[in-house]
């Protein structure tokens, strides 16, 4: 008997193949996807009839954009994501040239008074979408590139935050307050995880809330937004109006709603139905149990993103890490926004609420921010190669 020994490469294959994607995280933004296909048609339907004579208009584009959104879901599931990690600061610069060109006449499209968006042709981009993408994959390499410096040094953190806030300023120049606070406490959020110690936000913190404090007292409109909301009843046919019409929707969905469609709210008496007020109408039709069905579903993404994330982290995959911890903070805090307020409890902005809301640029953004999604829980499951000397017997 003679035995020699060779290196042979071992390449683990991953658990669970037959199951490639996070069933749960899959399932859950599935269903979250189509509730706003039935939403956006239900919520819709007076208003494309009287604009288009087409009750279904809104659910067909709306329909159209999913579609576009599985297709660019797609391809962020078959690219590796160390790509992604090395286009980071190419992505950044792809982000302030859109935010910029937004806002030169001629070139950005102006839609009740905002500039967010640029035309290619039949296509309208919204600049503060594609900066959500973006921002978070420039800050997941930054953070991978800098980690020690962005915990244990001022400079570390402050480039970063400098970078946010050169975004955020632009955002607030078209103006789009909702996205710049959702960028701005995504950030901060990233930072936190990354182990930036609590001490060196709160002059930071301090700062940003100050200065957003007075663009918002400095802009009427702002101001309005910003104190109807504590008594829209004191000029609910003004200023209060919408939110009015919004708590009105709550009251009449008790707890199990009116049923889809019987929604009284959508018939002209709540403006923007079908984007930014879509809960309110959900829960007109499914009362206190469908809101908190929603709340619910959006609570289960975060956990996922976050746990998916915690695995990464504990593999050394930092930078997959960050990104799906990025991806919770957006997604949880445009949501937590959007639905408070409709409820109330926060003053107006014009967000909508993800996976959920008509919008064409925003539907498709959230379908591949899932997409970064599943792919670090599918990495995280691939074992990077390993070589074991191993002992291979030859009979003489």
């Amino acid at each position: 008997m003679k035995s020699q020994a060779r290196q042979v490469e071992i390449v683990p294959g991953r658990k669970g193949a037959s199951s490639p994607y996070d069933f749960l995280l899959v399932t859950v933004s599935l269903f979250l996807v189509l509730s706003g296909l039935v939403m956006v048609a239900s919520a819709s339907i007076t208003k494309a009839d009287k604009m288009y004579a087409s009750p279904l208009f809104f659910f067909w584009k709306h329909l159209i954009s999913v579609v576009i959104g599985f297709s660019g879901a797609y391809v962020v599931l078959n690219i590796p994501l160390a790509k992604w990690q090395k286009l980071g600061a190419w992505f950044l610069l792809l982000t302030i040239l859109f935010l910029i060109a937004v806002l030169i006449p001629g070139v950005g499209r102006e839609v009740n008074g905002a500039m967010r968006w640029v035309s290619f042709g039949p296509i309208n981009v919204q600049s503060s979408e594609i900066a959500k993408v973006c921002v978070v994959i420039y800050l997941a390499g930054y953070m991978v590139r800098q980690e020690e410096k962005v915990r244990t040094t001022f400079s570390g953190f402050i480039r970063p935050v400098a970078v946010v806030t050169l975004v955020a300023g632009l955002l607030l120049l078209e103006p789009d307050f909702g996205s710049a606070v959702v960028l701005f406490g995504t950030a901060l959020g990233m930072l936190f995880m990354c182990g930036v110690p609590l001490s060196r936000f709160f002059i930071w913190v301090l700062t940003a809330s100050i200065s957003l404090l007075g663009i918002a007292v400095l802009s009427p409109y702002r101001m309005r937004r910003l104190t109807s909301f504590m008594d829209p009843w004191q000029d609910s046919q003004n200023t209060g109006y919408q939110l009015a019409q919004a708590l009105i929707g709550f009251g009449r969905g008790e707890w199990f709603g009116v049923g889809l469609g019987s929604s009284i709210q959508k018939l002209f008496y709540l403006p923007e139905a079908h984007t930014d007020f879509i809960y309110a109408v959900l829960a007109e039709e499914f009362g206190l149990i469908g809101t908190t069905s929603i709340i619910l579903l959006y609570f289960l993404i975060i956990w996922r993103a976050f746990l998916i994330g915690e695995t990464a982290q504990q593999a050394g995959r930092l930078f997959s890490a960050y990104l799906a911890y990025g991806i919770g903070l957006i997604i949880g805090i445009q949501a937590f926004i959007n639905i408070g307020v409709n409820m109330g409890v926060l003053p107006t902005k014009g967000l909508t609420l993800p996976l959920i809301s008509y919008g064409n640029n925003s539907i498709v953004i959230y379908c591949v921010l899932i997409a970064f999604l599943l792919r670090v829980e599918m990495e995280n499951r691939m074992p990077k190669k390993s070589s074991v000397m191993v002992k291979v017997g030859a009979h003489a």
